[in-house]
């Protein structure tokens, strides 16, 4: 279910730029952290900034909220308009790619 999930909430990349985004994901450390509360217009709005900031981010998720991981991908992804590349346990990837200054070149389509 966990690669469906990856493709499903990420259809504009290909295998192969999912797979570069995560190498480069793999060194950072969480930016945005869900709470109890799950996804607010603050959180989202938070996601939003990091990713013009940074495009790649990584969403860290605390064992007492009380949505389901891939509900919280799939409103994030829908609410920031970016693509999830990335679910490990409790960890989640978004790419958005910045449309002013690009700062990670992926392979076209």
């Amino acid at each position: 279910m966990q690669r469906g999930l990856i493709q499903a909430l990420s259809p504009a990349l290909t295998g192969a730029q999912r797979r570069k985004l995560r190498a480069l994901a793999h060194h950072l450390n969480p930016i945005v952290i869900v709470g109890h509360n799950g996804i607010s217009d603050n959180l989202i709005q938070n996601l939003i900034t990091a990713l013009f900031d940074h495009e790649l981010v990584k969403v860290k998720i605390i064992k007492t909220c009380e949505e389901s991981i891939e509900d919280i991908a799939r409103g994030l992804a829908e609410a920031t308009q970016s693509a999830c590349v990335q679910k490990v346990g409790r960890i989640l990837v978004f790419y958005k790619k910045n449309p002013d200054e690009p700062k990670i070149q992926i392979l076209p389509n």
